[in-house]
């Protein structure tokens, strides 16, 4: 009894350590899928396939491209008056009352006369309503483009041997010399010559964007590189609006630290400011921020925002009028604004070569802000937007006023959420603004004479609170992405103390850097089967996973490529616990010293085999230094779910891994490949070279478990049964 009771324990220990189930699993049935016959592809069909269509010409093309061209030929038959005229109307004359002193205060940000400003606004708005997909977006003049228009222009001032006190008032022709190219201009109309062409340039690049169907690129910009490119940019803008609020006379600094040496300089007159100044700017933020806070709190309750920043402009100017604060004070006032239009003019063919590079940054902010507001307002709406005809509308918005003294424009997110919030139905509301800022134009402009240039910069300083409120999203944007936090700060410092341009490059570098290090370095872990189900998830995250006997299950979270192909192999090692190279290496060591010690050869997996059996015994096994290094896994399975390609090193990568798994008897499977993985996969030959009966991949982890064990049992009857043969023979020579 009590050799029955411990030979009856000693098997049920047996059994629980075996790899094997307790019952054998049934014949394993592989899932196959017919795929469908590829379709041919040919670049000479498609070439001419496209070029048909661009080159049919006939009644229906022509009204289709006019009006994919100009939305507004779609749009405005259907115009609704009796349901869409109220909103258009109400939301046009509240954001053209906004946009009269933000024209003024911008004007100063891109070192321009005040006039140009409402030039800018005025035309944008036309040539956008004509052009738009996007039925809220407001184009005009906006601040981060000021200033990165502002930079450039002082800075051909500076060469040109303008002086920032040598401003003149005059408006005479467009002529130039060959000396300096400003003989007969002074300098506000070699600024604004400098201004337009850059406008041109803009217009013309994005343009060209929506022509090719460029407007992807748009995507390469973030949403925290944006973030925290517009936080950097307000601070640089406040930092320069900081001496009319002083009333302070200093250079504007332009290049690399040009952030620290402003405040350097501010810090180093702060004994001349001006007290008149500095009282009126103090007054206008004490009045301005309260009050516009209130109209963002409360701005669902309100019908329309209070326009607390052209009453404050009105009242200063009156006041600055009576008082004559510009004899009196000495105060910087706006000084004439003339009235009407002036003739079109050409932009200078001589500055594109100097301004080509100060296009670009222009170009690409200005077009990701124009779609990324259309296409957020439309998604709200529930319309399309085009994001191509959006880059060509934009760029016709610059392109065009280039033509009538008007600088580089873009979406304006303030007033896009004033005239969104205020009920705008369509782009009517723009004409509506339009006719609001011609107003000002024919007879209203001269009467802003007295206006000091510290309430510009109250104004333009006021508009920035949204930016600099990114500063509070960042706790709760590094609980969600430190990488995504990482590249606001990087973006924000470097557009704050380098220039806006290098900090808009290194930004875009840096956050495609971060990508491919996701991809270098992804997440990578072995998972567990939840129980009585046939779900298998991480066994690091959650609980109450069970492992599979003699299985690993590897899942790799990217895509398998060049980059991170050293990085796969070893966490793959790392984590499976199992290094096929140094096993193999240990087992060639140890069957070259049995083939020494007994002359047997035997196959690698027989011995592995005999190694594994732990139930028997057998008098007959060799000894143990004949046996190679034991391991516990007989079949490890990836899972490809995560991986969208691999590249040629990818698969080569796999093949290895393979062969060297292999080596040591163990075989490895794929599951969750995609159907482009799967056609790389057949065309590198993978199929071909596998054992695993033919297989090419299998369609779930829960498949390559059951043949897995299927062909963990199968092998195991063949070495019984070839131990049984030996066995025999073994026995029949020795009776001999």
């Amino acid at each position: 009894m009590e050799d029955m009771s411990r030979e009856k324990s000693e098997q049920s220990k047996d059994a629980l350590c075996s790899p094997m189930p307790e019952e054998p699993p049934a014949n394993f049935i592989h899932v196959r899928l017919e795929e469908y016959e590829p379709a041919g592809f040919s670049t000479k069909e498609l070439i001419l396939k496209k070029a048909r269509e661009v080159c049919t010409c006939n009644h229906q093309t022509i009204i289709t491209f006019f009006c994919q061209l100009f939305p507004v030929l779609d749009w405005l038959p259907r115009y609704n008056v009796k349901t869409q005229l109220l909103g258009d109307v109400i939301s046009g004359l509240l954001v053209g009352i906004v946009a009269i002193p933000q024209s003024i205060s911008y004007s100063l940000l891109a070192n321009q006369d005040p006039i140009y400003g409402i030039y800018t606004n005025f035309f944008c708005n036309i040539i956008y309503v004509v052009m738009a997909t996007s039925r809220h977006n407001f184009v005009g003049s906006f601040g981060v483009l000021c200033l990165m228009i502002g930079q450039s222009v002082t800075r051909h001032l500076q060469l040109a041997g303008y002086s920032d006190d040598s401003a003149g008032s005059s408006l005479v022709g467009n002529s130039t010399s060959s000396s300096n190219g400003t003989s007969g201009c002074d300098r506000s109309c070699y600024a604004i010559t400098v201004a337009l062409s850059l406008s041109f340039l803009v217009g013309l690049y994005q343009i060209l964007l929506g022509v090719l169907q460029l407007g992807f690129v748009a995507v390469y910009l973030s949403e925290p590189l944006l973030s925290g490119f517009v936080t950097g940019s307000s601070l640089t803008i406040i930092t320069s609006q900081m001496k009319y609020l002083l009333g302070l006379k200093i250079p504007r600094h332009e290049g690399v630290g040009s952030f620290i040496l402003t405040w350097v300089d501010l810090f180093r007159y702060i004994q001349n400011t001006n007290i008149c100044d500095l009282v009126t700017s103090l007054v206008a933020l004490a009045i301005i921020v309260p009050v516009k806070e209130i109209n963002d709190r409360y701005k669902e309750k309100m019908k329309a925002p209070f326009p607390i920043e052209l009453l404050v402009v009105i009242v200063a100017t009156v006041i600055s009028y009576y008082f004559n604060f510009e004899e009196r004070y000495k105060s910087d006032v706006c000084g004439d604004i003339p009235t009407g239009f002036r003739k079109p003019t050409l932009p200078d063919i001589n500055l594109f070569s100097s301004l080509a590079v100060d296009a670009v940054p222009i170009a690409v902010i200005g077009f990701a802000m124009t779609v990324s507001l259309a296409e957020i307002f439309g998604k709200k709406h529930g319309y399309a937007v085009r994001a191509n005809q959006e880059m060509i509308a934009i760029g016709m918005c610059n392109l065009i006023p280039s033509f009538f003294y008007c600088f580089a424009s873009s979406a304006a997110l303030t007033k896009t959420l004033l005239k969104e919030s205020t009920g705008t139905q369509t782009q009517v509301s723009g004409l509506v603004t339009s006719l609001v800022l011609l107003l000002v134009l024919l007879w209203i402009a001269p009467l802003f004479y007295s206006l000091q240039t510290s309430i510009l910069g109250v104004v333009t300083i006021v508009n920035l609170r949204g930016g600099l409120r990114k500063f509070s999203d960042t706790p709760r944007m590094w609980q969600l992405s430190k990488l995504d936090t990482v590249v606001w700060w990087t973006t924000m410092l470097c557009s704050t103390l380098i220039t806006t341009e290098i900090g808009l490059l290194v930004g875009v570098c840096f956050a495609l850097l971060c990508v491919i290090f996701r991809t270098q370095r992804p997440r990578a872990t072995l998972l567990g089967k939840v129980s009585s189900t046939e779900i298998y998830e991480d066994q690091s995250t959650y609980r109450q996973l069970s492992s599979i006997a003699n299985i690993k299950i590897f899942r790799f979270e990217s895509s398998l490529y060049y980059a991170n192909k050293d990085y796969f192999k070893t966490v793959l090692y790392q984590k499976t616990g199992v290094n096929p190279v140094l096993l193999a290496a240990k087992h060639q060591k140890v069957e070259a010293q049995a083939n020494a010690d007994t002359g047997n050869r035997k196959s690698f997996f027989s011995t592995r085999f005999v190694c594994l059996k732990q139930a028997k015994k057998r008098s007959g096994k060799p000894p143990e230094d004949a046996c190679p290094p034991s391991v516990d896994t007989h079949t490890l399975i990836l899972d490809c779910g995560a991986m969208q390609f691999i590249d040629t090193v990818g698969l080569s990568v796999l093949k290895e891994t393979r062969h060297d798994y292999k080596e040591i008897g163990v075989q490895v499977l794929l599951a969750n490949c995609n159907p482009s993985l799967r056609h790389r996969l057949r065309e590198g030959g993978w199929a071909g070279e596998a054992e695993s009966g033919g297989q090419l991949a299998f369609h779930s982890i829960h498949d390559a478990v059951r043949f897995a064990e299927w062909w963990y049992h199968v092998r195991q009857e063949e070495s019984k049964d070839k131990d049984a043969l030996q066995d025999a023979e073994d026995l029949n020579g020795s009776s001999l």
